[in-house]
């Protein structure tokens, strides 16, 4: 049996990032997570009452930390400067898009605190967008950015460019190179 120790917060959500990442919510549990820890399951137990508990405390982690390195964003000058680190960050915490999709599969087991920490998730789903909302308005000040393309939109494309899969294995610095051209000049060649 695992010895009992006690771990970091970021060291358990380091594990369940790779989990979760590697084996999806359905394969995710508690016995491989306390293996990777070298604790049992029963300490686990401790801090959560099940594996909801602990995914929706992650996800929180993992958009709180989003959100702190988003702030600086107003660090650069430039749309095209901001616009470039945005795509950097995206694709940096890239777990992040994917995680916010296990919301719908936490609600359908979710205690109160889960239901609670899916509150907070979407509030901080919102405050992202609202810290972005100067970024669009510096893309359209600086004429980057077509005029009649709704806000929402232009950050939906953005981040959603994520979710498209590599299938074919693509060096991960051509593939997001390949993605911030279409985004920032279209596929079709102009003549």
């Amino acid at each position: 049996m695992a010895r009992e120790r006690k771990f970091s917060i970021e060291q358990l959500f380091q594990e369940t990032r790779e989990l979760v990442v590697q084996h999806g919510y359905d394969g995710f549990s508690f016995g491989p997570l306390a293996n990777r820890l070298e604790v049992s399951r029963g300490t686990l137990y401790k801090y959560y009452e099940n594996k909801e508990e602990l995914i929706s405390d992650f996800m929180i982690y993992e958009m709180n930390q989003f959100l702190v390195d988003l702030k600086e964003i107003n660090t650069h000058e430039g749309f095209q400067a901001q616009f470039d680190f945005l795509f950097n960050l995206m694709f940096s915490h890239s777990t992040v898009h994917q995680l916010l999709g296990l919301a719908h599969q936490l609600q359908a087991h979710a205690n109160e605190k889960v239901r609670t920490n899916i509150e907070q998730l979407e509030k901080s789903h919102q405050v992202m967008y609202e810290q972005l909302k100067s970024f669009i308005q510096l893309g359209r000040e600086e004429k980057l950015l077509k005029p009649q393309l709704p806000d929402m939109l232009i950050l939906g494309m953005i981040f959603q460019t994520i979710a498209i899969p590599n299938h074919f294995g693509i060096p991960k610095s051509e593939w997001v190179q390949s993605i911030k051209e279409i985004i920032c000049h279209g596929m079709f060649i102009i003549k």
